[in-house]
């Protein structure tokens, strides 16, 4: 019971100890603490974009404050893979944008929960040794706890009969957001990642450290040719936002909505330069090898949809660009972790391929959705299409960067041995 007690007030800890002291606080206070304040960041931000939103709509003469609150509450409930519906029509879709914004904020969080429970559990060495560590689990446990609170009580405060937002597809987005989000940054904020990565085969770590980096270049790749698409028809975003007769309040939700789904179409992007395409509407297909649309809604966006019927030839030149990107990121990515075996660099190069293959369909499957009533209900890209051009294309570019890396490592190896062989 001593321990409890205050120290004296003159005994100050040595610098170290005070330090130490820091990083061992109580873990469920601070698992607690950050998955709350996770949640509530991201939701005070839609709040606030809710009662701006209301007030920008018509200046507030309808409605109250309220109502902006409720309108932000739902669109962060969606951002959490809850559906909504809107004058009687189920709503699925993401706004990957907030969703992307509480991601960042769960991973920022979290490396800083990490190191504070740094000081929990085993040190480094009994964990290498082999013992036993839940300080990770336990953590990312209370976090996603917290942050689960959050959503319950902000369901609970923002449903109506009229939106019934699903609670137990909010729930299971919020286990899979802290959970491996979450997780992951815990684990590398405490330093329990680096401990356990040094165990795996320096291949399997040069594999996935090859995917990361071809994914991100390939998501930017996307990112870039949707904005070039968007610029070349740029006359017909213009057009649509002038026949839609709104006020300057009015568009600039509009172009904050275009914000918000942009991710998403990122990802349809991505999911058009692989070949398969995705669809906007039931029986439609964007392709480089075609493109068949109906009546499409009066959206900025979708001014950046190729003109339908065939496509020009030049357009197949686009498939393309898939497999250079994985070529590009495997290259530059495997030269910090050079080998003279080329079966063992194919097995890298394939294998980042195939991992990025699947982190892009997973992607893409939760890029589309039900985004209107009737044909609307089906807008997304073809996943399962997409998973297996991209294990082609993506595999193929992989192979051939992690072959060309090798060969500049076996050439570089090669003249370092005949220059000490001539210095002799």
């Amino acid at each position: 019971m001593t321990s409890l007690l205050p120290a004296p007030r003159r005994t100050r800890a040595p610098r170290g100890d005070r330090k130490d002291t820091a990083h061992r606080r109580p873990l469920v206070l601070l698992g607690a603490l950050a998955g709350v304040g996770a949640a509530c960041s991201t939701l005070v931000v839609c709040l606030a974009g809710g009662v701006i939103g209301w007030f920008l709509t018509d200046a507030g003469a309808h409605g109250a404050p309220r109502d902006g609150l409720r309108v932000g509450a739902t669109g962060w409930l969606m951002a959490h893979g809850s559906s909504v519906r809107v004058e009687g029509t189920v709503i699925t879709a993401l706004p990957l944008g907030l969703t992307l914004l509480a991601a960042v904020l769960i991973w920022r969080l979290g490396l800083r929960l990490g190191d504070s429970v740094s000081g929990h559990g085993p040190d480094a060495d009994a964990i290498a040794d082999g013992m036993r560590d839940w300080t990770v689990a336990s953590a990312t446990g209370v976090f996603t706890l917290g942050y689960a609170v959050v959503v319950v009580v902000t369901h609970h405060l923002a449903a109506t009969a009229a939106t019934s937002p699903s609670l137990a597809r909010t729930l299971v987005w919020t286990v899979v957001l802290c959970g491996v989000i979450g997780g992951s940054a815990i684990a590398v904020g405490s330093g329990r990642a680096a401990i356990w990565t040094s165990f795996l085969p320096l291949s399997l770590r040069a594999a996935a450290a090859a995917a990361w980096r071809i994914l991100i270049a390939y998501v930017a790749v996307s990112a870039v040719v949707l904005g070039i698409a968007l610029v070349v028809d740029w006359d017909g975003a213009v057009n649509v936002m002038s026949q839609l007769h709104t006020s300057p309040g009015a568009a600039t939700l509009l172009i904050g909505l275009c914000v918000l789904v942009s991710p998403n179409a990122t990802l349809f992007s991505g999911s058009y330069l692989l070949g398969p395409g995705f669809a906007v509407g039931t029986h439609t297909l964007v392709a480089p090898t075609g493109v068949v649309l109906g009546a499409l809604p009066m959206f900025p966006l979708l001014a950046a949809l190729p003109d339908a019927g065939p496509t020009p030839g030049w357009t197949a030149g686009l498939l393309a660009l898939p497999p250079l990107v994985a070529a590009v990121a495997v290259y530059r990515t495997l030269r910090s972790y050079p080998t003279s075996r080329w079966d063992e660099a194919a097995l890298r190069g394939v294998g980042a391929g195939l991992a990025c293959a699947v982190g892009f369909a997973l992607l893409a499957a939760v890029s589309g959705g039900a985004v209107g009533p009737g044909r609307m209900a089906d807008v997304g890209p073809f996943v399962f299409q997409v998973l297996l051009h991209g294990v082609a294309t993506f595999g193929i570019g992989g192979l051939v960067g992690s072959l060309l890396a090798t060969l500049r490592h076996r050439r570089s190896a090669q003249g370092q041995r005949d220059v000490t062989i001539t210095g002799r």
